[in-house]
């Protein structure tokens, strides 16, 4: 019999990968899950090269472009500890499926191109993790190409993110001249050894800094430099401060080359000491306000993102559930709180990557799958008495507005289907203006159209035009019934409602919002909406 969920919670770690496109997050997914035990050969040996793609990328339109698209989420046991490794978007067009994602991850990994250092998108990543105090550990990759000079780095991270910078490990140089790296609080020195490319890495075994076989790996210029850093480092950085880290105020940093698989062993063995395992989380039970706690009897989790048709053979519908307490049992009954109906979890799916297996138990920090025909939606919170809802989690007012109508006419209630799906998933958000009969379709950004298109072309074979709509912006609306009634029928022609039939302001400028808001000041004009 298996331990107390308690005791189960604590050996969990739940964590996610954020950052900018190209900085190699996908390679470093991978490598984790080598390091990690749970596949054999990363990219199963790289010499097929672009044939391959990785496990965590699974749609036809990623493996295409070579970006992650979808969440996914895997699952491995390391020594002792089980690590749910959450797999964000990378691209910037997935701000919202990324931020739903970061709301199940316990802490995150930060990975940084050790050319380029702290780039946009990384930065509006991170104010998500600040938002949710999220704690970050820093990966700085690439440090086997030209890399800026380390004390740089860290001076960005320090001023962009306001978070104090604590290497755990200090490079001895970057691109051709790079020969490992020294672990500040043991004084061993990590050789690195630059094999082929098509072949599996494998690096030295760490030496003693002070000791006589250094010098196999720097010569005695390498050597002072290397000795005189890390001096400088020690002095300069505060020293390493576990609390300070899950505070949110302070970030391990780790360097490595995730391409050649190293520093990856020593990031994980950092996520196994350092990172959280669940935390208690807030809630709302029967209307008043608790902390559910990972070792709490009652099974209890929220749905942070639903994803169809994951394998193509079947039309499924899977929803990803993030444990928050309890022991959960395969076969067991849920209540989903918003609509009171009661599921059977007859099916649920541990993760790796695309490939799945039943899970027969999981407890908090945990991500199980649950096939669903469109009965839960993201923001669903599940428990088993049924009266427990955690906050909800946000929509974003969308950044483009498009019209959409299907080439085929005759198709057009097969379209009205498939949008509504498609919304239901949090891929794209569907309007259904008061006058007309177009659909308009919100996305963050443009690439999210491309993934939408792609998607109604092979899982609903429908041909759609996109087409630019006269509306810039919109608005959910808010206040009392009465005022937000009076100002729809006044403007009817700019009115419609979403998903859930809450009433949306389309507007035609930002300027024109701010027009209107001023003549209706009890009428809020919202950019988030929570759902829960």
């Amino acid at each position: 019999m298996s331990n107390s969920p308690a005791a189960e919670a604590a050996r969990r770690r739940t964590f996610a990968i954020i950052s900018h496109p190209d900085a190699g997050k996908t390679t470093l997914t991978e490598n984790l899950l080598l390091a990690g035990g749970a596949i054999r050969a990363a990219g199963a040996v790289r010499a097929r090269g672009e044939n391959r793609r990785t496990r965590s990328d699974w749609m036809k339109i990623e493996r295409e472009r070579g970006i992650s698209v979808s969440a996914s989420v895997m699952t491995f046991d390391h020594e002792g500890l089980m690590f749910n490794l959450l797999d964000t978007p990378g691209h910037e067009d997935f701000s919202e499926d990324t931020y739903r994602t970061l709301t199940a991850a316990d802490a995150a990994v930060m990975v940084l191109d050790a050319a380029k250092g702290i780039e946009p998108q990384t930065l509006k990543l991170f104010e998500v993790c600040r938002l949710r105090d999220i704690p970050i550990v820093t990966f700085i990759n690439k440090m086997d190409r030209e890399a800026q000079d380390p004390f740089a780095l860290l001076d960005e991270i320090a001023s962009k993110l306001a978070l104090d910078p604590a290497p755990l490990f200090w490079p001895a140089g970057s691109g051709g001249r790079f020969k490992g790296m020294l672990d500040l609080r043991t004084q061993k020195f990590l050789p690195y050894a630059k094999k082929g490319s098509d072949q599996e890495e494998g690096h030295p075994d760490p030496v003693a800094f002070g000791g006589n076989a250094v010098v196999s790996y720097l010569d005695p210029d390498e050597q002072a430099e290397l000795e005189e850093a890390a001096m400088l480092v020690t002095e300069a950085a505060k020293p390493f401060d576990p609390q300070a880290f899950l505070e949110g105020h302070m970030t391990p940093v780790f360097f490595g080359s995730a391409l050649r698989h190293f520093g990856v062993d020593e990031l994980l063995a950092g996520l196994g000491a350092y990172a959280p395992p669940p935390k208690a989380v807030k809630a709302t039970k029967g209307g008043d306000a608790t902390h559910i706690v990972p070792g709490d009897n009652e099974v209890t989790g929220f749905v942070f993102k639903v994803q169809a048709n994951m394998d193509p053979n079947h039309r499924d519908r899977i929803a990803f559930l993030r444990l928050c307490s309890g022991r959960f049992n395969r076969g067991m009954k849920l209540k989903v709180q918003n609509t009171g109906r009661q599921l059977s979890v007859n099916a649920p799916i541990m993760f790796f990557a695309s490939d799945r297996e039943l899970a027969e138990e999981a407890f908090a920090g945990d991500v199980i799958g649950i096939p669903n025909h469109g009965v839960l939606r993201v923001g669903d919170s599940l428990s088993e008495t049924g009266t427990l809802r955690f906050a909800g989690l946000p929509n974003f007012a969308p950044e483009i507005l498009q019209r959409v109508r299907v080439k085929d006419p005759l198709k057009a209630k097969h379209l009205k289907k498939a949008l509504e799906g498609l919304a239901e998933e949090g891929v794209t958000q569907l309007f259904r203006p008061q006058i007309g009969s177009d659909f308009i379709v919100g996305a963050v950004g443009q690439l999210q159209f491309e993934v939408m298109a792609d998607r109604l072309a092979n899982e609903y074979q429908l041909e759609v035009i996109f087409e630019t709509s006269p509306y810039a912006e919109a608005r959910w609306l808010t206040g009392e019934r009465a005022e937000v009634e009076d100002f729809g029928n006044k403007h009817k022609t700019a009115m419609a409602t979403d998903i859930d039939d809450q009433p949306v302001f389309l507007a035609k400028s930002s300027w024109e919002i701010g027009y209107v808001a001023e003549r209706y000041p009890k009428v809020g004009f919202e950019r988030t909406k929570e759902r829960g």
